[in-house]
């Protein structure tokens, strides 16, 4: 197992739960793990802490749309006039050792599901069909994916088969006494003037799948407190850091600028 990093290097993350411990666990047990929760829950910050706290190496893939299991697993490219092979980030996780973060994994196309399931039981193992290769990931491999529930629908969902692969762990926003904390914390703007600004946000997410698709995250809270503390006018800054975010429709922008108005007066 390696040595856990110095804590000066590990980034700043405040637990809600037994989250750590369930990783920990997870790590020395081998098992893969989902993380899943709206966006801004403080998921990538977690896989980052981890990772840090650990002393893993982090190889961490933002999927898309267009991502292919060949851009996790690597492919063959033209260098110097010969046709190489070049590892990509999963590959290179499970030869050199490490986490493999895969963040909002329904969004990549569904080939890379089926790549992750030989990682993900008692096997262990990546088979590389252009090569020829069988990997056996090595104890200090790991692999995490995360995802959204709530941007689920036909079209982009985990299915079961590979859902009840991981070891699961649900993220949500921070109290609201934690969350004041931590904002005012990377914000630099004490805690009197960010309560309300975490009140205001607790207050929108209420209106989460009705007027706006997702909630405040806690990062845009940060934005709004950073904005805040560099000088500019508190009003300013919930409407750049926090309504503009939300949506682009221009009746449901003005509701929430009026909800806001009232809530900071």
């Amino acid at each position: 197992m390696p040595a856990a990093a110095d804590t000066v290097d590990i980034p700043a993350y405040t637990a809600s739960g037994n989250e750590r411990f369930l990783f920990e666990k997870a790590w020395e047990w081998r098992l893969p793990l989902l993380l899943k929760g709206p966006t801004g829950s403080g998921k990538t910050r977690f896989i980052a802490h981890m990772a840090a706290r650990l002393g893993l190496p982090l190889f961490t893939v933002v999927c898309h749309d267009d991502l292919s299991a060949a851009d996790l697993t690597g492919r063959h490219l033209l260098k110097g006039g010969e046709t190489v092979w070049v590892d990509g980030p999963l590959t290179r996780a499970v030869r050199e050792g490490g986490l493999c973060y895969l963040d909002e994994i329904v969004e990549a196309r569904k080939d890379v599901a089926v790549v992750l399931h030989p990682l993900t039981d008692d096997r262990r193992i990546l088979p590389l069909e252009r090569t020829g290769e069988v990997l056996a990931a090595p104890p200090a491999f790991m692999i995490a994916v995360s995802y959204n529930p709530g941007y689920q629908n036909l079209l982009k969902s985990l299915k079961p088969s590979t859902r009840q692969r991981f070891v699961s762990i649900s993220f949500d926003f921070l109290p609201r006494e934690q969350e004041i904390m931590v904002v005012a914390q990377e914000s630099g703007l004490d805690e009197g003037a960010v309560a309300p600004l975490v009140d205001l946000a607790r207050r929108l997410r209420t209106l989460k799948g009705q007027d706006i698709e997702e909630g405040v995250s806690t990062r845009l809270i940060v934005y709004a407190a950073s904005l805040i503390a560099a000088g500019l006018p508190r009003a300013e800054a919930v409407m750049a850091a926090i309504i503009e975010p939300l949506t682009d429709e221009p009746e449901i922008k003005a509701g929430l600028a009026e909800v806001a108005r009232a809530m900071l007066a």
